[in-house]
């Protein structure tokens, strides 16, 4: 798939200041670390789209650094990352979280 543009939706966004504030709460600068590591793994969608399997009706991508899981989805060549989840949750956490983005 030819993605060209990404949109990151503001409960997607708050996702990723969640995080970023737990592990800025861990060790100074961890925080920024994993906001700018999720962002590289979100701006690798622009090549990877559309490879990831889909979960709870979402295609779901694994961050590379940290447990979380970035779930978004594809309308014509634009990526809409729906939301940026811990993957350390239970399932029904997720899926209730991901059904509250509908």
């Amino acid at each position: 798939m030819n993605i060209k543009h990404i949109q990151i939706l503001s409960e997607a966004e708050e996702d990723l200041e969640d995080g970023r504030l737990f592990y800025q709460a861990q060790m100074h600068g961890i925080g920024e670390y994993f906001w700018d590591s999720l962002l590289s793994d979100i701006e690798s969608l622009i090549i990877y789209a559309d490879v990831h399997s889909k979960t709870y009706g979402y295609y779901r991508m694994s961050s590379k650094r940290f447990p979380y899981s970035i779930y978004y989805d594809l309308t014509g060549n634009t990526a809409y990352v729906i939301a940026v989840l811990p993957e350390r949750k239970k399932p029904n956490w997720l899926r209730h979280k991901l059904n509250q983005k509908n």
